[in-house]
């Protein structure tokens, strides 16, 4: 298994971890956000002269793809490339709604059988959302919704359905489908990215350190007050 510097930057939590034979050895976050122009730099230098001072030579980076902040995936992306070049490292991009949902299932709060809706909070009543399965594959595509009782009806009424991340408050206060479930606290860290991450090397997923973009949610910035995703 490889040694990952893994950097998580799509909300407001900044965080960082590195991890080794598919272990978890360091991290460091920071909840009270966004700070990630200021913390992230440090956070990797403590997390890269971890690695270094216990001989571990890094083979990746993974770095969280989106959806999510504009200005905190810039700022994520821009880091991970950087020590990408300086290193000759390959790049690992993370999907956000996938990473939202290890710490529930690892931690076995999701039953056999059930859907989860991964989701990030929007304007209003809008969150950017997705439909996986236990496996994590995708159910359906993520796109931006409108919630309201019927907007998962379909999904709700064949098995029950995980709301996961910062969108599932609005759906708890709308939503009252028997299936319904609600993990309003989960937040994507570097920690939990380590299974998605090893899972993508080994399948050889790999982006191109000069091209790669993430899936920024633009036009959030004028709502940084409003919104924790600006």
């Amino acid at each position: 298994m490889a040694c990952i510097l893994h950097i998580e930057t799509s909300g407001t939590a900044c965080s960082v971890a590195l991890s080794e034979r598919g272990a978890v050895v360091f991290h460091k976050e920071d909840l009270d956000g966004p700070n990630h122009a200021r913390l992230l730099a440090p956070y990797c230098d403590e997390a890269v002269s971890f690695a270094d001072s216990h001989a571990m030579p890094l083979d990746a980076v993974a770095v969280s793809g989106g959806p999510g902040s504009y200005t905190g995936l810039r700022i994520g992306v821009s880091t991970a490339k950087g020590i990408c070049y300086a290193r000759g490292l390959k790049l690992v991009a993370v999907d956000t709604l996938s990473l939202l949902c290890v710490a529930p299932l690892l931690e076995e709060r999701i039953e056999e059988g059930a859907l989860l809706c991964p989701m990030i909070d929007a304007r209003r009543m809008e969150v950017y959302a997705t439909v996986l399965d236990r496996a994590l594959r995708t159910v359906r595509p993520v796109q931006a919704d409108i919630v309201s009782a019927a907007t998962y009806q379909e999904w709700l009424d064949r098995s029950s359905v995980y709301f996961i991340g910062s969108g599932a408050e609005k759906c708890r206060s709308v939503i009252r489908h028997p299936n319904a479930h609600f993990l309003t606290e989960e937040l994507p860290l570097a920690k939990n990215m380590m299974p998605l991450a090893e899972m993508a090397l080994m399948r050889g997923k790999v982006e191109d350190v000069a091209y790669f973009e993430p899936f920024y949610l633009k036009g959030f910035e004028a709502k940084k007050s409003k919104n924790p995703l600006g």
